[in-house]
């Protein structure tokens, strides 16, 4: 076997190995999870404000909010800043719903999808190309998967600048980024029906 061979074949191994660390999403174990919501109204209230005017309550485990009290979109912001780390949320919406997960917020006050970095859920978005599974604005999708009227999983890996995005097992997006680099968490409602019964972090 020649020299060019040796390279060659080295270099696809490296490809390889990194094509599959990043279409697996992160093992979840109990090793530095912190569950952040579990269904109960103790974990609500311990680790998450409320932002906006959505009608956020609790609803068969979960969290649930389907309409806005006013004119301002709904937000459950967690408590503590987080800079890297693992996420996993299981969530629930309509076909019709629009939401998402938020992470490093940079103002927790006021989040928008232009101060934090956010995992779409938004099966009907006009531009699909940063709907559901894409980072609002950062990170397109395409297919664009769809969520409504089942239960799904996001999971999501953020160290450094990379992101790293799975969507019930599937990659959807990978990224490096340097917008954010910390700040809390938040779960949107905008429209349609949303709830979360699960959401896990484990700080890196």
């Amino acid at each position: 076997m020649n020299r060019l061979s040796i390279i060659t074949i080295g270099l696809l191994a490296v490809v390889l190995t990194v094509a599959g660390c990043t279409s697996r999403p992160p093992v979840l174990n109990d090793d530095g999870w912190i569950t952040l919501f579990d269904g109960t109204e103790e974990s609500l209230n311990k680790n998450w404000g409320r932002v906006g005017q959505a009608n956020w309550r609790l609803y068969r485990g979960s969290v649930m909010a389907d309409q806005k009290i006013g004119k301002d979109y709904g937000y459950l912001v967690s408590k503590n800043a987080y800079t890297d780390f693992q996420l996993r949320a299981e969530f629930w919406v309509s076909n019709d719903a629009n939401t998402g997960i938020y992470m490093r917020c940079t103002n927790a006050k006021m989040p928008t999808d232009r101060t934090c970095y956010e995992a779409n859920v938004f099966d009907q978005r006009k531009d699909p190309l940063y709907g559901t599974g894409a980072i609002t604005h950062i990170a397109a999708v395409h297919p664009m998967p769809k969520t409504g009227d089942k239960w799904n999983t996001y999971e999501i890996d953020v160290r450094g600048q990379r992101i790293s995005v799975w969507l019930n097992g599937d990659l959807t997006v990978d990224i490096k980024d340097s917008k954010f680099a910390r700040g809390p968490i938040a779960l949107q409602y905008a429209e349609g029906v949303v709830r979360f019964r699960k959401v896990q972090i484990k700080p890196l």
